[in-house]
């Protein structure tokens, strides 16, 4: 396959690096454009002018898609030209991810339609193709006042107000074409399995699997070849385990493992053979590490592990879902790491593929949680499961990924503590979850109202620390059990009647939500959960907060309120544009609970500050961003 602007025939640049082949094309850039609020077009040929013109990933609603209209609009339409040689491969045309649903015709041939506005798709396009240019068109519909759809913070009212933002409609992640063979890879699974020193290979055939034909693995770690095997494929499966020679000694052991302190990637090249002809070849990475819980603690790798997560909700000023570059992501988590963070929970979003893959290879703790719907159908439930099931599938041979959740506080189940049926449903997506990936935690509903989870998710925004100490410090005479079932913060009982804590992990996984705006920024309506008036107060009360929190020894891990300003919600402990609100330094050393004990209290080493390449965040030698308090 050639292009007009040439075949990337690297794979460095691939939109999903967990899946790489060589031969692709990049179908991101300048597309035609047009609203069609009325519906009065059902088809390409129908579209007889096109107004606009859209750069593609980004949404129009962005200011970097050249839009830049936040108003209602029900439809959308893009098309774009594109030229390519043919040849006797299979050419297969992939979207990231478009909301809500798409229709697509390549050549005013009609390929289908996906409905999820979070989950990726794809077409194979080969027998569609025509001599010379090619025209690809899409269709998008996206009501943005229907709330039984899986939304997450995208606003129903004409201007974001409280927590919830601007919406997305339409193309938000990359377009791209793939060139395949009559016979490929389709996907694979890596599941490690510590306790054996192994790591469980699961590789699925499309096309004629009728010759004999053999899958090629090999794991290596730089030059170092781990394991080269080769398994026949029988009935388009390839199901094996690998087994790798146990380093022994924890020394040894521990440079294969990989964690937030040390993400060590394992590469992994599958190659699909016939005979002496290579068939396919993808090219990807996975890790040795184990996540679980014993009793009340959170287990990385077998050992106890203290989540210090911060919540984001992954906006940019300019182009708010996606993500502006991949330089922007990287130094998104360079930044959360030198503020003394060790994950995040990604709050309301599913992340682009960019996104996981640097959290692999810098070493950031993940949550996935799925973006809620507002009402209880029954409809929204099948959007719901479908969607979460897209989102397992893509995401699971992510290392970075320790928690899946798919619920955030009763929304979409608003009557969880009174109906069965929503208690139901918040039960069928955890066992579900944990049926199709049984090697991670599950949270059924993060932050009250538990029925089903493995850690307890506790939502708590109250600003006075020594009252936070009062409620949660098991030194006293109250059991867990007795603290859960006493408080009730947000007006929520944190466990439902018939199921109590059951031993598990306790998290406080939303807390802090200070909100602090600089007097000489531009800004007039501001939202947050409590406020303070200048830089040196919000340095102290963080302080003091995360103080508070260190010596609670019920919590197993936290997640603060949040990492960056998003729109009107000012609670960042950045700005929207990754200016900290005081030094990173000091914020680190909240974070990490510093002279607190925290290190000794669960047994994992305080890892030293992680140094920032960024200029901007520089001034003598230290993390600026506010003056000493």
């Amino acid at each position: 396959m050639m292009t007009e602007a040439g075949l990337d025939e690297g794979g460095a640049n691939h939109p999903q690096k967990i899946f790489r082949r060589e031969k692709w094309m990049s179908l991101n850039g300048e597309w035609l454009f047009a609203f069609d609020d009325q519906h009065k077009f059902s088809r390409p040929k129908d579209v007889t002018s096109w107004p606009l013109k859209i750069l593609v990933p980004y949404a129009p609603e962005t200011r970097a898609s050249g839009i830049n209209d936040q108003g209602y609009h029900l439809r959308c339409w893009y098309q774009r030209r594109f030229s390519i040689e043919r040849s006797e491969a299979r050419l297969i045309l992939h979207f990231g991810a478009v909301d809500y649903q798409a229709r697509v015709w390549i050549n005013d041939a009609y390929l289908g339609i996906h409905e999820g506005g979070h989950t990726p798709f794809s077409f194979d396009v080969t027998t569609y193709l025509q001599e010379g240019e090619q025209v690809l068109t899409v269709c998008a519909d996206d009501d943005p006042m229907d709330l039984t759809k899986p939304r997450g913070k995208q606003d129903w009212q004409p201007d974001p107000h409280s927590i919830w933002y601007p919406r997305t409609t339409g193309i938000w992640q990359t377009v791209w074409l793939e060139e395949v063979g009559e016979t490929f890879i389709d996907r694979f699974r890596c599941s490690p399995l510590l306790e054996r020193w192994e790591i469980g290979c699961e590789v699925f055939i499309q096309g004629n699997c009728d010759v004999e034909m053999e899958l090629r693995i090999t794991l290596s770690l730089g030059t170092q070849i781990l394991a080269k095997d080769r398994y026949a494929v029988i009935h388009h499966e390839v199901h094996r385990r690998i087994a790798m020679s146990d380093p022994g000694i924890d020394d040894f052991r521990n440079e294969l493992l990989w964690s937030p302190e040390k993400p060590t990637l394992i590469d992994l090249s599958l190659e699909l053979w016939c005979g002496h002809r290579k068939l396919d070849q993808v090219t990807s990475y996975t890790a040795l590490r184990s996540v679980t819980y014993n009793r009340d603690r959170f287990l990385l790798n077998g050992r106890p592990y203290y989540m210090r997560l911060v919540l984001d909700q992954g906006y940019w000023p300019e182009t708010f879902m996606t993500p502006p570059s991949s330089e922007a992501i990287r130094k998104d988590i360079e930044l959360i790491k030198a503020a003394g963070f060790n994950g995040v929970r990604k709050h309301q979003k599913i992340e682009d593929p960019e996104f996981l893959y640097w959290a692999d290879k810098l070493g950031l703790l993940v949550w996935e949680e799925m973006p809620s719907a507002y009402r209880f159908t029954h409809e929204s439930v099948q959007r719901i499961t479908r969607e979460w099931l897209e989102v397992i599938n893509r995401d699971i041979n992510h290392p970075c990924i320790v928690v899946w959740v798919p619920f955030n506080e009763s929304w979409g189940v608003p009557d969880l503590a009174e109906k069965v049926p929503h208690q139901h449903c918040v039960q069928a997506l955890f066992h579900l979850t944990k049926t199709l990936d049984p090697t991670r935690p599950c949270i059924g509903n993060d932050g009250w109202e538990a029925v089903s989870t493995d850690i307890i998710g506790v939502h708590d925004y109250d600003d006075q620390p020594d009252r936070l100490l009062k409620k949660y410090a098991t030194s006293g005479h109250m059991s867990v059990t007795e603290i859960l079932n006493r408080y009730r913060p947000g007006g929520r009982a944190i466990t439902l009647e018939g199921y109590a804590h059951n031993g598990q992990p306790v998290m406080l996984t939303e807390f802090g939500g200070i909100s602090f705006v600089d007097p000489n920024d531009a800004i007039t309506k501001t939202w947050g959960y409590s406020a303070t008036t200048s830089s040196k107060e919000f340095w102290r009360r963080f302080e003091e907060l995360m103080s508070a929190i260190h010596r609670i020894e019920l919590f197993a891990g936290f997640c603060y309120t949040q990492f960056t300003d998003t729109f009107q919600e000012a609670n960042g402990l950045f700005k929207a544009d990754r200016t900290p609100k005081f030094p990173v330094a000091a914020m680190a050393r909240s974070t990490r609970g510093v002279g607190l004990g925290r290190g000794e209290l669960t047994g994992v080493p305080q890892p030293p500050p992680i140094p920032h390449d960024n200029e901007a965040f520089e001034l003598n030698g230290e993390l600026s961003g506010g003056a000493d308090p």
